[in-house]
C-alpha cells in the first residue's frame, strides 16, 4: 500500500513496483490508509510523512497499537529528527525524497523478505541473557516476567546482537544484516534504534558502544532473584 497524496509520486512508485511483481493500492489520506490497514492489512506500507489530514507520523503511531506490518516512510524533508521521529515511533524504515526508485525497490524487497511469516516460523529458538528472555517464534521480549513491546526492527536488531554475542558487529554488518542493505545505509537507523532499546529495556539492555566501530552484547548478569 502506497500512503501518498501527490498522485504522481504514488502513480511513479506503484509503476516501479508493479514492475518488479508486486500487487499495489494506493490512498491519499492517513483516514483511509487505517480504515483498509483494518480492513486489508497489506503486506507493506510505503507511508509519506506529510498527508492532507493525519500526518505519517500519526498514521504510524495508530497502525502500531495494533499491527506489525513494515513500514516504509518517505519524508520530504532531509532533517534527521523526521527520520528519527518516524523511527521511534514504529517505523521500519525511511527514504528521504527525492529518491532512486530503484533503491526503494531494493529497500522493500529486503524488508519484505526479512518480515516473511515463513522466516519468523523458522526462527523457533530463545535467546536468554541475565534478565532478558528472547523468544524467536513468538517474537516476544521479556525483562523478568514483565514483556517489553518491541517495534519489528528493534526486536530484530536486539536478536541480531545477542545471537552474535562475544563479537563487535559495525553498523554497516546491522544495517546489512537486519535491514538488508548490501550498499551503504544511513548508520543513524541503527543508532535511533538501539536507543529505543536501551530506553524500553532499561538496566537490562545489554548493548554496548563500541566507540568508532559498532556495538556489542555485555557479559549476562546473573538473573534477579524472583
Amino acid at each position: 500500500m502506497i500512503v501518498e497524496d501527490e498522485s504522481s509520486i504514488a502513480s511513479f512508485v506503484a509503476l516501479y513496483l508493479k514492475n518488479a511483481g508486486y500487487a499495489v493500492r494506493a490512498v491519499g489520506k492517513g483516514t483511509d490508509a487505517l480504515d483498509q490497514i483494518s480492513s486489508d492489512p497489506p503486506s507493506l506500507v510505503i507511508l509519506d510523512l506529510m498527508l492532507p489530514d493525519i500526518d505519517g507520523i500519526e498514521v504510524c503511531r495508530r497502525i502500531r497499537k495494533s499491527s506489525d506490518v513494515p513500514i516504509l516512510m518517505l519524508t520530504a524533508r532531509d532533517e534527521d529528527v523526521d527520520k528519527i521521529i518516524g523511527l521511534e515511533v514504529g517505523a521500519d524504515d525511511y527514504m528521504t525524497k527525492p529518491f532512486n526508485p530503484r533503491e526503494l525497490v531494493a529497500r522493500v524487497k529486503s524488508i519484505l523478505r526479512r518480515s516473511t511469516p515463513e522466516r519468523r516460523q523458522a526462527e523457533s529458538a530463545v535467546i536468554r541473557h541475565g534478565d532478558l528472555t528472547v523468544d524467536a517464534g513468538r517474537r516476544e521480549v521479556r525483562v523478568g516476567e514483565e514483556e517489553i513491546q518491541l517495534a519489528p526492527k528493534e526486536f530484530d536488531l536486539l536478536w541480531e546482537l545477542l545471537d552474535h554475542r562475544g563479537l563487535v558487529l559495525t553498523r554497516d554488518q546491522l544495517l546489512e544484516r537486519v535491514w538488508g542493505y548490501t550498499f551503504a545505509g544511513d548508520t543513524r537507523t541503527v543508532d535511533v534504534h538501539v536507543r529505543q532499546l536501551r530506553r524500553k529495556l532499561g538496566e537490562a539492555s545489554p548493548i554496548v558502544t563500541v566507540w568508532g566501530v559498532g556495538y556489542k552484547v555485555s557479559p549476562a548478569k546473573n538473573p534477579t532473584p524472583a
